[in-house]
């Protein structure tokens, strides 16, 4: 089940809570499926390798072998969150990978389906989360995400502390590899938080590839924020107007772009 898939990870673990959701939702991917997960950390010392990895360990067992944990040693305040994936996307080796929110989980009807509809040739992107009010605010702690995982990854303990809200474009994507490549993976200039999802969203549209949803709850686990993950970052303004000038291209204008953009020609040698 999902064999053919890896799940990306950028991460940065900047809170306690941030560190609890990595593992649940690590955990909850290694003991339910057979995919991939790649998570790379980029911080100043590895919060992950100090503190999660023995528990993930602990939690699934030999499951664990899926998992690629890569650290790259920064002292860079800002989060480059979509040069990580980049970088992860292009370590993958399955023909199908998921640009991956490490607080968040799904049904596993919907990774199956995501999967299959990018295996069978369905679409090249799916999000497999609804357009409206389709996610399930989590305002967990400990003693929630514990019960979560001890009843077998029953949902209906996360909703006990929860609030439908509005879903849109973030949290997960799954992606037909070869087509994320060639559509020119995460733009680069999008630096911290803000707007990149919103410009993804767009561009597979536009530039002709299938792009699909299903109708599926997804649940995030809330967390604090940081300028890492809000619109406090010194970069928001930057993405802004990176995002109106990229929305405002055609089709043509868009393939024109990407395929001259300098991070896009280096990771095509």
């Amino acid at each position: 089940m999902i064999e053919n898939t890896t799940f990306i990870v950028p991460l940065r673990i900047e809170t306690p809570d941030r560190l609890r959701n990595v593992i649940v939702s690590t955990c909850y991917l290694l003991d339910n499926t057979d995919c991939k997960v790649i998570i790379k950390e980029v911080d100043t010392a590895s919060t992950f390798a100090a503190t999660a990895l023995h528990q993930i360990r602990e939690c699934v067992g030999e499951r664990a072998d899926g998992l690629t944990h890569v650290f790259e040693q920064s002292n860079e305040q800002i989060f480059h969150r979509t040069k990580i994936l980049n970088d992860m996307t292009m370590m993958a080796e399955t023909p199908v990978v998921v640009n991956y929110d490490c607080d968040i989980l799904l049904p596993l009807t919907a990774y199956d389906d995501s999967e299959k509809y990018i295996m069978d040739g369905t679409y090249d992107v799916v999000y497999p989360y609804g357009d409206g009010d389709w996610q399930y605010q989590v305002f967990a702690d400990d003693d929630l995400v514990s019960r979560f995982i001890n009843d077998k990854y029953d949902f209906s303990v996360l909703r006990e502390k929860s609030k439908v809200y509005d879903a849109k474009y973030g949290f997960c994507q799954f992606f037909n590899r070869e087509k994320y490549i060639e559509g020119g993976l995460e733009n680069e200039h999008f630096i911290a938080y803000g707007y990149e999802d919103n410009e993804r969203w767009y561009r597979f549209n536009t530039m002709g590839y299938n792009v699909g949803r299903l109708d599926s709850f997804v649940y995030h686990l809330e967390h604090a924020r940081t300028a890492n993950s809000w619109f406090t970052n010194p970069y928001i303004e930057k993405n802004k107007t990176l995002y109106e000038k990229i929305n405002g291209m055609n089709r043509e204008e868009l393939k024109e772009y990407y395929s001259n953009l300098d991070y896009v020609k280096l990771r095509a040698r």
